[in-house]
């Protein structure tokens, strides 16, 4: 498809860590439940592996494949909503993260788009990406997330 006829959302952050260790923090479901607001993941990884997040009540939030993973430096996961039916409903997108080393820090580049045109589902993710990064990013420098929220914002 034409690239305007394309949604994307793109998130750069620097984070006081190595790359394994933020590497650990996208993939590793308990390092990952405290800086995604209680959500938990399953997935081993690997491509063509399967990848859900889950709601603390075990319901669905999103789920997809494991599209590329090449650890420490690039993970892509094919990613659909399962709550929210106009989410749904635009099909699959697509999610990578991308980690450069950068002096005592590490790049993470998140870019997250779907072959649809004003997609409602990236403007959803422009909206928790931030929240989530900055949690990890506060995590992996101080041991301590920036905030909390009672259930995250898309599960209101």
């Amino acid at each position: 498809m034409a690239k305007s006829e394309s949604s994307t959302f793109v998130y750069v952050t620097y984070i006081r860590t190595t790359p394994q260790k933020l590497w650990s923090a996208l993939t590793d479901p308990e390092q990952m439940r405290d800086y995604w607001f209680d959500m938990r993941c399953e997935s081993d990884w690997k491509p063509g592996s399967s990848w859900r997040l889950l709601f603390e009540d075990g319901r669905v939030a999103d789920s997809g494949e494991i599209l590329e993973a090449d650890p420490p430096r690039l993970l892509a996961i094919k990613w659909r909503n399962h709550f929210k039916p106009e989410l749904a409903e635009e099909g699959y997108s697509v999610c990578t993260m991308e980690l450069e080393p950068v002096e005592d820090a590490v790049k993470l580049t998140v870019t997250h788009s779907i072959d649809r045109k004003d997609s409602k589902l990236i403007h959803a993710v422009s909206g928790g990406w931030p929240s989530v990064l900055s949690n990890l990013k506060s995590l992996l420098e101080t041991g301590k997330i920036a905030y909390k929220r009672s259930k995250p914002a898309a599960a209101a």
